[in-house]
């Protein structure tokens, strides 16, 4: 797949596998991947998708709590 591609919230969530509106939910806390809105519409680059997953890859559990505990609350 091209990775100047845009997708929708619901194409993004499938390749994440998550929900749509656990999607939503880190797009409106500021804890998902950047994204582009066009109109009204909301797209994410799938290299940005590629960043996000890259950002929270961790080796282990601890690795990933110590991670979480170091990151700033979501308002």
């Amino acid at each position: 797949m091209d990775t100047t591609t845009f997708l929708t919230q619901n194409e993004a969530a499938e390749l994440l596998r998550l929900s749509p509106r656990t999607l939503e939910r880190h797009r409106v806390a500021g804890t998902g991947p950047r994204f582009t809105k066009a109109g009204r519409r909301v797209l994410y680059k799938i290299t940005e998708l590629e960043t996000w997953t890259t950002e929270r890859t961790y080796t282990s559990t601890a690795e990933a709590d110590e991670a979480r505990a170091a990151a700033p609350e979501a308002a």
